[in-house]
């Protein structure tokens, strides 16, 4: 009787990183949710890997977890903590074969994680170190587009450690209303469309909350248009989606909370030359920018026809009402494979230090 020499397949094991000190930590941890919930299991086994608030690091049942984020407030309140060092014993005794660090804003998103995950020789899905930190700082991001020649809105760059224009300098250079952003987060939170000095001097305070840098853009009327970006040195572009918000902008109100605050509308009604347009220049920027694995390119269209890079999201929403997993459901690449290929990227890009 013949011995059959084939070895049983093991399973990848993918951590799944979530949560993490940023504002965002409450969507971080639905996209895991969804994650879970949505990879296959014949291939991959979740180890779920959760950072609180406080940034400390916690190893959960993906199983359980599952009814933690329906709670936000209650995951990560174990006593079982230790620090971030303690992923290098984890990819040994747990023998973690990738990381989805499914982390957005600041202490996630950012290009710090990759870089743990460098250290410690783990493949993660997304982009480098740097890619990482570019896609974050919204200053250093325009800067690179616009010596890109790629187009832009134009924008300013307050500093806590400087002193502030006044509001009628800054009217009179970027009009009215204008946006006030901090430059490193996302979701759209501590953005707000300024009117008068009051809404600045309130929106500044706020903005200076999360960032030593706040962004002054101009108010582009157009339409709020978003492509999906997958790949690494090879990059695929999904169809074009559109973004019809009920509320002034999109705000994070609109995007997560008010389940009627946005129509999302896939495809985008738009003239096949302009969609071509904006998906070579999603490549273009995801490319200028160092981007790998994925991200969202998000652009405005004006009446004329006239189209602007508003920014790049390496790291977007990924729950499945997210724009991202929708544009490629509807450009035929379903929830779980998406999951499937992007671990897949990771582990041919070997984000490693080896």
């Amino acid at each position: 009787m013949g011995v059959n020499s084939k070895a049983p397949h093991r399973k990848i094991n993918v951590g799944i990183l979530c949560g993490g000190k940023s504002a965002e930590h409450e969507v971080s941890l639905q996209s895991a949710k969804n994650v879970i919930e949505a990879i296959d299991r014949e291939k991959y086994n979740p180890i779920l890997i959760a950072i609180d608030k406080t940034g400390k690091w916690f190893l959960r049942d993906s199983a359980n977890f599952l009814l933690y984020a329906n709670d936000p407030k209650r995951i990560c309140l174990s006593e079982d903590n230790s620090s971030p060092a303690y992923i290098e014993n984890l990819k040994a005794e747990e023998k973690i074969d990738v990381i989805f660090p499914i982390l957005h804003g600041p202490f996630g998103e950012d290009g710090t994680v990759q870089g743990l995950l460098k250290l410690a020789n783990i493949p993660f899905v997304g982009s480098d170190v740097l890619g990482s930190a570019i896609g974050m700082d919204k200053d250093v991001m325009k800067r690179l587009l616009r010596d890109a020649e790629i187009p832009i809105c134009d924008f300013l760059v307050l500093k806590s450690s400087k002193p502030v224009p006044n509001f009628k300098i800054i009217s009179e250079k970027m009009g009215l209303p204008f946006f006030l952003k901090p430059a490193n987060m996302g979701s759209s939170i501590g953005v707000y469309k300024i009117h008068d000095e009051k809404e600045y001097l309130e929106g500044l305070k706020n903005a200076f909350l999360y960032d030593n840098k706040v962004i002054i853009e101009e108010f582009v009327k157009g339409r709020e248009l978003e492509c999906a970006v997958l790949g690494n040195d090879d990059p695929i572009v999904s169809i074009i989606g559109e973004i019809t918000s009920s509320h002034d902008f999109y705000s994070y109100y609109a995007k997560y909370i008010d389940e009627n605050g946005a129509v999302l509308t896939i495809p985008a009604n738009i003239p096949v030359e302009t969609a071509k347009r904006i998906q070579e220049l999603a490549i273009k920027t995801f490319q200028t920018l160092e981007a790998k694995g994925l991200s969202r390119v998000d652009f405005f269209l004006k009446e004329d026809g006239t189209i602007l890079i508003n920014e790049i999201n390496t790291m977007p929403g990924f729950t499945k009402i997210s724009m991202y997993p929708k544009l490629w459901s509807a450009s035929g690449i379903q929830y779980s494979e998406l999951i499937d290929r992007l671990i897949t990227l990771a582990l041919e890009g070997k984000n490693t230090c080896e």
